[in-house]
């Protein structure tokens, strides 16, 4: 699983980055499991996931309310099949509004960029 840390900051609130080739929701759980061993993620606010999946899509917004869906669309538009992408927020104490999306799709857009570097070489 490669997870990127500290990669957003914005009145207070942190996001992080994390994947991993997966293909069930059972694995993603288990993921998700893993990465909340870290104490740093067990207490983050949000851990929202997406995953293209051979059942179909899979989301969970852990109450980041349409996170889940941003993520989903962005694996959608990649055509990245598969892959599980988890963006953590740790809430700073101000709302973000709609800023919110946008971070998490710089966050998914920082992963994918990550990736296709890996795949090139």
């Amino acid at each position: 699983m490669r997870v990127l840390e500290n990669i957003i900051s914005d009145r207070g609130s942190k996001y992080a980055v994390s994947g991993a080739p997966c293909t069930s929701d059972a694995e993603a759980k288990l993921f998700l499991k893993e990465l909340q061993r870290r104490k740093k993620f067990a207490k983050a606010t949000h851990n929202s996931w997406a995953l293209l999946a051979a059942d179909g899509p899979l989301k969970n917004d852990d109450g980041e309310s349409g996170a889940g869906m941003v993520i989903l669309r962005m694996l959608e538009r990649e055509g990245l099949h598969d892959h599980l992408i988890i963006v953590t927020r740790w809430y700073g104490g101000k709302h973000l509004g709609g800023d919110r999306f946008r971070h998490v799709q710089d966050a998914v857009r920082i992963y994918l960029d990550a990736l296709a570097v890996d795949r090139q070489g």
